[in-house]
């Protein structure tokens, strides 16, 4: 007997959280936190609805934490098995939640209540921690194994392929949105009998990606014309080494004039050292500049500020410039300190790179907020505000169904589940799919358990 549960991520986009049970064995897939909701919270801090200690493994299909942030929860109530990853997700993992750890300890102590975690549970599920590279199957019981395979949406990004009693199960995690400038293509599920995809855009198509490098080359070049300073809130991870290339191609090109840029995000600044660390998970173009000698991610007259006392020394910096800090909505971070000195400069310009939630800073001025509140401090923003849409490291829908398309080759294909995303985009996904490919395709409720 087979058998799923859809205990994160069904109708939502965050804390994604499957169990695969193959006869006696179960595993997991994913771990990751609620965000963004109201209750988000509370369905965190809530005991998980299976038994942690009776679970073989857990296999994580990437490092962002609506994947990976209850982990150390799960060691705390009881995990022991192995938890297999990439060893880029793994690297990533645990350099993103000790940052985690830290922010929520904070929360907590103004909230009054214990943090999700603690570092001896951070620790545990880390030694539990298994890389295996992409390809290599995982025996996990009599006639049930697991693969994973390049899902191309951040380093190390997989999507999980289960075989398990002669039916083929895949997990899409999040699929990338080619081509990325460093990453490969993802790969295709071959002829599946059940594919869980994601589904976040999966009732939207993208911006054309080919013009985001020439906005983006505008902008800093106008900025600079102006004498101003061009602040980017970057999210740390895949966000910020995409734009770090981008910007380190303008330069070799001779497209942007040399003038001082700061990586000002400790936490960016330790993930792009995990990209540099894994060339071979590039692109064949990336890894063929990587041979010929150049730093994808550094070049003259960009400098890593670490400490707090470099970042405060970017404000002696005089004339134009450019600042990429996190967070990528201006929710927390050193882009508040920036931001709190330039956003009334007319020649300076903020550029968002990625999505604004609603209630955030990022948002407020986005929406056109003539007035904001930064550190209790009434700031005016008189600066030029942009956006580019191209940086989305998720499929659209042409790309999802596209994906589907080569699954459903073969004639295998009995069912398809739409997860990941809010109900609207699932919904619209699912009905799209049974559509195209005959084949019936479900938003599961959370909690619900399918039998294969």
């Amino acid at each position: 007997m087979t058998r799923i549960t859809f205990y994160g991520g069904a109708q939502s986009v965050t804390g994604s959280n499957y169990l695969l049970e193959v006869g006696d064995v179960r595993v997991l897939v994913d771990c990751g936190m609620f965000q963004g909701s109201s209750d988000a919270e509370e369905k965190n801090y809530e005991q998980f609805p299976y038994e942690p200690s009776e679970l073989s493994a857990v296999f994580i299909s990437h490092s962002h934490a609506d994947h990976t942030g209850r982990l150390p929860k799960l060691h705390k109530e009881g995990f022991r098995g192995i938890l297999y990853a990439t060893p880029p997700t793994l690297d990533m993992t645990f350099i993103a939640l000790p940052d985690n750890l830290s922010l929520m300890t904070v929360e907590a102590k103004k909230a009054n209540h214990p943090a999700l975690f603690s570092d001896e549970d951070l620790q545990g599920i880390k030694g539990l921690a298994q890389g295996v590279d992409y390809g290599k199957e995982i025996q996990l019981g009599p006639d049930f194994s697991a693969v994973f395979h390049d899902a191309g949406h951040i380093l190390g990004s997989s999507i999980i392929e289960f075989r398990a009693e002669g039916k083929k199960i895949y997990f899409s995690g999040d699929l990338g949105n080619p081509p990325t400038p460093l990453l490969q293509h993802f790969e295709y599920p071959l002829e599946a009998d059940y594919i869980v995809v994601e589904s976040a855009y999966g009732d939207r198509i993208h911006e054309d990606r080919s013009t985001r490098k020439e906005k983006l080359r505008s902008i800093v070049k106008e900025t600079i014309s102006k004498g101003g300073t061009l602040m980017i809130p970057s999210f740390a991870m895949e966000r910020t080494q995409e734009l770090l290339f981008e910007l380190n191609a303008m330069h070799n090109a001779g497209e942007i004039p040399g003038i001082p840029m700061f990586l000002d995000s400790p936490l960016a600044i330790k993930l792009t050292e995990v990209y540099q660390k894994y060339p071979e998970y590039f692109n064949k173009e990336s890894q063929y500049i990587i041979n010929s000698g150049d730093d994808l991610f550094n070049f003259p007259g960009l400098t890593y500020c670490r400490t707090s006392e470099e970042s405060k020394n970017i404000n002696a910096v005089v004339g134009p410039k450019v600042i990429i800090a996190g967070s990528g909505m201006s929710a927390g971070g050193r882009i508040l300190h920036h931001e709190r000195r330039y956003l009334s400069d007319p020649n300076s310009t903020l550029l968002f790179i990625g999505f604004q939630a609603e209630g955030t800073l990022g948002r407020k001025i986005f929406d056109g907020e003539k007035e904001v509140s930064i550190f209790e401090e009434k700031v005016s923003v008189h600066c030029r505000v942009e956006a580019i849409g191209g940086y989305s490291a998720h499929a659209d829908q042409p790309t999802l169904l596209s994906w589907i398309a080569k699954g459903a080759e073969g004639g295998h294909l009995n069912k398809i589940f739409t997860v990941q995303g809010e109900t609207t985009s699932a919904t619209t996904l699912a009905e799209l799919i049974t559509a195209q490919f005959h084949v019936p395709a479900v938003v599961p409720t959370p909690n619900e358990t399918v039998e294969l």
